[in-house]
């Protein structure tokens, strides 16, 4: 897994925070140095929200990222704030079926994912953040499959033990995307 800097933002209830949290997760059970930092409207679902996640070898000074290398962009708003900000050479992943456009960037790699449709069609229509993660971890390779599964089993709290199988489902379809 190398550094980078990841910002994930989408609509509230979309499980922009859990995806980050997965990610941040990932890097914690590996040794890693991270930051994460959640960030949504006092409207909560519906609402925007969207994650900053750190990764690196030493010691992260502020979790603040103007500059992602990569963006996970959920919706319009989302991409539309946050598509200029990301560093030349770096990825924008959007969920193509709820932006309703095309990365307007020539020098970032744009990732097109209907993670929405794709959810829906697994019967897990609000596990698109986890499509998503599983599309990001394929192309990036921040992470291996096994990595993220593991860290679900591990990050899943108790009672919400019935979903870590559809959580592990929805990222292994991203990843087979």
């Amino acid at each position: 897994m190398k550094n980078c800097e990841i910002i994930l933002s989408g609509f509230g209830g979309q499980g922009i925070l859990f995806a980050g949290k997965i990610i941040a997760s990932a890097a914690m059970l590996m040794g890693r140095e991270l930051s994460w930092l959640p960030s949504y409207g006092p409207e909560m679902r519906g609402g925007t929200a969207n994650c900053h996640v750190r990764l690196d070898d030493e010691p992260i000074g502020s979790p603040i990222i103007t500059e992602p290398d990569i963006l996970i962009a959920m919706n319009r708003p989302s991409l539309d704030k946050f598509e200029n900000n990301v560093r030349s050479g770096g990825y924008i992943f959007l969920d193509s079926s709820m932006t309703g456009r095309s990365v307007m960037r020539s020098d970032v790699r744009a990732v097109y994912v209907d993670s929405t449709v794709e959810a829906e069609r697994l019967g897990i229509k609000n596990l698109a953040n986890m499509v998503m993660l599983g599309k990001l971890i394929k192309e990036t390779e921040l992470f291996s499959l096994e990595d993220i599964v593991k860290t679900i089993k591990h990050a899943m709290p108790p009672k919400r033990e019935a979903l870590i199988e559809p959580n592990i489902a929805a990222v292994t379809a991203g990843y087979e995307l």
